[in-house]
């Protein structure tokens, strides 16, 4: 009783609130309108909302995964949210832990997989207000820092981003309670987002960014409401964690729809002066068939459920401004190599400053990288020892790729590939003359001060 008293206390609407001054009506999906059943549901989802159901709690499977089951889609995660605080799940569940600091959510493991259990979000402070008792604050410019306010389940579907993703699916009963059309905006092919969007946005600028990848990802209209305020608020991103923005941009380069949810950026306006990686991708013409290619075949290899590398597609993406850069240096009057290693530096400092793009990706892109120009390299013993390079697979794929979109002679591909398929003595026929091999140079003869020339000693 004490618990909830406090909770409801702390998740009293502030003043003027969007919560205060707009209602919201539940409407009941039975099942035999929209045709989910339990038997779809994924078993440690349901082990997780019928243990929370039996200890008294409601439990309700949320978000993408009844947005994917309303579209006939298998969906990757389940989330589910309960009236039980986070302390109070923890308790039920053994392989069960509590994460986050923006809000507390609980991971409850069953077998490999992950269950991820929130609290129903309450409406909040006021804007800015102090955070001791972990509840809401945001900065100056209304981005929510931390959030730890609890609430009722018609509170939490307000709170989050887009109509379609507010839906509640009771696995007692089949029913789906619907705060905000989102059954409709669905069935119609629209997405929407909850409450004003330029709020939402301020309070989480990411938000433009999932604005663009799900209307791509699911081909649906985005709002009109929805979608005027982002060309002028994408300079909120800035303020946004490298981490966050890192995260969100592999949603969207591994959503299996790269490329139009790339297109879905260029025409929301948030090409330019938003992300140095958007610019690069949307802004480099030298590399657009090579871009396109990446992105073509890793949706490719998504959708065919194929493991993909990141830090594959990420230097396949800024390979052609690594290049541009190693021109400008070279052109300065570095030789190659060296110009091609200090782009490289460069390139990597410029993404990481605002995408915190892992240490163990960016060691593979500089190794995939760097090895481009020996490909080049075929005579003596230099293929060989390339042969043996931990990374001459993901090499030799980036290399093909750039035999494909144009940009060097696919005749070096073709080698390679039929070099690593020959015997030892094909490999030896294959061998390129070594044009580079030095001759041994002669000294010079000692000049003795009466003139004459004594013999160099070998």
């Amino acid at each position: 009783m004490i618990r909830k008293f406090i909770r409801k206390v702390f998740s009293k609407a502030a003043p003027g609130s969007a919560m205060e001054t707009r209602k919201t009506s539940r409407q009941i999906i039975s099942e035999n309108q929209h045709t989910i059943t339990r038997k779809q549901l994924n078993p440690c989802a349901l082990k997780v909302t019928d243990e929370l159901q039996r200890s008294g709690f409601a439990a309700f499977i949320v978000g993408g995964a009844v947005r994917d089951l309303l579209l006939g889609k298998t969906p990757k995660d389940y989330d589910v949210a309960t009236d039980a605080t986070p302390e109070e799940v923890r308790n039920l569940f053994r392989r069960s832990r509590i994460i986050g600091r923006r809000f507390r959510l609980v991971h409850v493991m069953c077998g490999a997989e992950t269950i991820e259990v929130s609290t129903f979000r309450g409406a909040g402070v006021e804007e800015g207000e102090d955070s001791d008792d972990g509840r809401r604050v945001s900065n100056d410019a209304g981005r929510i820092l931390r959030d730890n306010v609890f609430g009722s389940q018609a509170e939490d579907a307000l709170r989050r981003d887009f109509t379609i993703n507010a839906m509640f699916y009771h696995p007692g009963n089949g029913e789906i309670w619907d705060y905000h059309n989102g059954y409709k905006d669905l069935k119609a092919g629209v997405l929407r987002i909850i409450g004003d969007p330029r709020t939402r946005y301020q309070e989480d600028p990411v938000r433009m960014l999932r604005a663009a990848r799900f209307a791509a990802k699911l081909e649906f209209t985005l709002d009109p409401a929805a979608r005027a305020p982002i060309a002028g608020m994408g300079g909120l991103l800035k303020d946004v964690p490298p981490s966050r923005l890192f995260d969100e941009m592999l949603k969207l380069l591994f959503s299996g729809h790269a490329q139009r949810s790339l297109k879905q950026l260029r025409a929301e306006g948030l090409h330019h002066g938003t992300l140095p990686l958007l610019d690069v991708i949307l802004e480099q013409p030298q590399g657009e068939r090579f871009i396109t290619l990446s992105l073509h075949q890793t949706d490719l290899r998504i959708k065919e459920d194929k493991p993909v590398s990141p830090a594959f597609l990420f230097a396949a993406l800024l390979w052609h401004e690594v290049l541009t850069l190693s021109k400008k240096i070279e052109d300065a009057g570095e030789r190659s190599i060296p110009a091609l290693y200090q782009a490289m530096e460069q390139v990597i400092q410029t993404q990481v400053e605002m995408l915190a793009i892992p240490r163990r990706y960016t060691a593979t892109m500089k190794e995939i990288w760097g090895l481009q120009p020996r490909f080049e390299q075929r005579a003596g013993k230099r293929p060989f020892a390339l042969l043996s390079h931990p990374r001459f697979r993901a090499a030799f794929d980036f290399l093909l790729l750039r035999g494909e979109s144009g940009e060097i002679d696919m005749e070096i591909g073709q080698w390679w590939e039929k070099f690593q398929h020959a015997s030892e003595n094909q490999r030896a026929e294959m061998l390129l003359p070594d044009t580079e091999k030095k001759k041994r140079r002669r000294r010079k003869p000692k000049i003795q001060q009466t003139g004459e020339a004594t013999p160099a000693i070998d």
